[in-house]
């Protein structure tokens, strides 16, 4: 479901109080001030995953805060904010930090907090309660109002994580949707125990985020063909029995795992333009198989057919249309109107220019 708030259709002079009224809904109870003589219009689109709302926002300059009393309200939820365009400047717990594009941070709902952006910004905030991230106190006040760069390491798998199932919000059913949500949380407390000193690698809160982290290496590494437990494990400083613990609730071994992996790379460049495509031997290389027939044989074994009857399958016709009906009506939820709804689009919600 899509809840789209938007202050386009009103009066500049009316968009102040609507625009307050429409972040306070959506947060938490917030003050509010534009910096502008003529606000400029303001949206919302939100989506909610089990307990993690996810909402892109996209306004212009204004000033946001979170007053001593309204921190008294008892409502304790966590925001973390990923910056899309434009520059935030916030404050929490004695210090500041400057939030540029590419970055995400964090705020506590419970404590006084201000953020001040001086030009037209979007940005992809995710607010859930506080109990839903297993960090102690201690560690997450020394991380609020601070820059986690999205572009090396843990942080930039984190951010990675969170702006991906941003945009598969709209897509997912409730179920896997939770399952992702939780997932994203365990991420986020891993880069908080990281950060402090903390990490337990066999704690229950990190395993899944863990197992995020292992993927995502197998996924940048599946062209080497030497790709194998025993380096996976290396890089990850953990033991290769560890490393099997973590896939055995996912009902695969590690080595089926990458196996699956580099079919869908080579199932999907088999249909790549122009026909006839590139060589089966060529693309099999290319993701990490030495010996064709063994790529052959793999997979027949996952599709029930051969790579070459596969592209000649795709490349026929025949498959045109398919597989396009699941996304005709993805995006249309439901809308829950404040001042004007604009219908989403079926890709989802728009992406920040």
């Amino acid at each position: 479901m899509s809840v789209i708030l938007s202050t386009a259709s009103l009066p500049a002079a009316d968009r102040g109080e609507r625009w307050h009224h429409a972040v306070s809904r959506t947060f938490i109870p917030l003050d509010v001030r534009l910096l502008e003589d003529d606000p400029s219009p303001g949206s919302i689109v939100s989506h909610r995953l089990g307990s993690l709302g996810v909402s892109q926002v996209q306004a212009g300059p204004q000033i946001v805060t979170r007053s001593r009393r309204l921190a008294q309200d008892g409502k304790e939820f966590l925001i973390l904010t990923l910056q899309r365009r434009g520059s935030a400047l916030k404050e929490q717990d004695g210090r500041e930090a400057r939030i540029g594009p590419g970055d995400f941070s964090l705020s506590d709902s419970s404590r006084t907090f201000r953020k001040k952006v001086q030009s037209a910004f979007c940005f992809t905030s995710f607010h859930f309660p506080r109990a839903e991230l297993h960090v102690r106190d201690e560690d997450l006040r020394t991380l609020t109002a601070t820059a986690f760069s999205g572009r090396e390491g843990s942080a930039a798998l984190v951010g990675t994580y969170f702006a991906r199932l941003a945009r598969e919000a709209a897509h997912l059913d409730a179920v896997p949707g939770r399952q992702f949500a939780v997932t994203a949380l365990d991420l986020l407390a891993l880069l908080i125990n990281e950060r402090s000193g903390r990490f337990v690698p066999q704690a229950p809160e990190t395993a899944a985020a863990t197992l995020v982290r292992v993927k995502d290496h197998i996924a940048r590494h599946l062209a080497d063909p030497g790709l194998a437990p025993p380096g996976i494990a290396a890089a990850h400083h953990m033991s290769v029995r560890y490393l099997h613990k973590l896939f055995q609730p996912e009902g695969v071994t590690v080595g089926e795992w990458i196996r699956t992996q580099r079919l869908e790379r080579c199932r999907r460049d088999l249909l790549r333009p122009p026909a006839p495509g590139p060589g089966v031997a060529a693309v099999a290389g290319r993701w990490g198989f030495t010996s064709p027939s063994h790529f052959s044989r793999s997979f027949r074994a996952a599709y029930g057919m051969t790579p070459r009857e596969w592209q000649r399958y795709g490349f026929s016709g025949e498959r045109t249309g398919k597989g396009t009906g699941a996304g005709a009506g993805a995006g249309t939820g439901s809308t829950d109107t404040m001042d004007t709804v604009e219908r989403e689009p079926p890709a989802g919600p728009a992406r920040c220019p």
